[in-house]
């Protein structure tokens, strides 16, 4: 009667670790969904940097044929100031950009590092058991040893071959 409490509790355990380990992996899925969203975003947002910066670079080019079409009217220090002025403008809206898409990477890897320590908090909680059945260990070990092959040890001790195979596997013989 006792063995059958056993064999019943064992099974609960096992539906139990089964069902973390399936939210588990349920966590990390759609965590992993949220990521790709924010990393989707920021590429977006760097994608409207580039964009931004050619259409830059183009109206520096044309305020570089405006200045040479006027230098001959321009002194030396209105030139400066012109182009400084320019160099600013184009600038100035990438500057406060880099300092967003800074600001949100920090955030995004704030937010990764929080759910990696959170997840190998989880992990380590979770504890595979040292064997299937303690008293079989040293029968399997014994008759794999003599040769045994891993299918009769199996049949032989009433397990299956991945227990006979696990407990091999734990033991570091096979």
């Amino acid at each position: 009667m006792n063995l059958q409490n056993f064999s019943f509790n064992a099974e609960y355990l096992i539906i139990i670790l089964g069902a973390i380990i399936l939210y588990l992996l349920y966590y990390v899925f759609t965590k992993d969904a949220q990521y790709t969203k924010n990393i989707r975003s920021v590429a977006s947002v760097v994608e409207d940097l580039n964009r931004e910066l050619y259409y830059l670079k183009k109206k520096l080019d044309q305020t570089d044929g405006n200045i040479k079409e006027n230098s001959q009217r321009m002194n030396d220090d209105e030139i400066y100031q012109e182009i400084e002025r320019s160099v600013y403008d184009m600038v100035h809206p990438l500057s406060i950009a880099l300092k967003q898409l800074q600001v949100n990477i920090s955030t995004i890897e704030h937010d990764i590092q929080n759910r990696m320590t959170q997840l190998e908090s989880g992990v380590k909680q979770i504890s595979i058991p040292a064997s299937v059945h303690g008293n079989d260990d040293e029968k399997i070990i014994s008759l794999f040893q003599q040769g045994v092959s891993i299918q009769s040890i199996a049949k032989e001790l009433h397990l299956s071959k991945p227990e006979v195979e696990f407990v091999l596997k734990i033991n570091k013989i096979k």
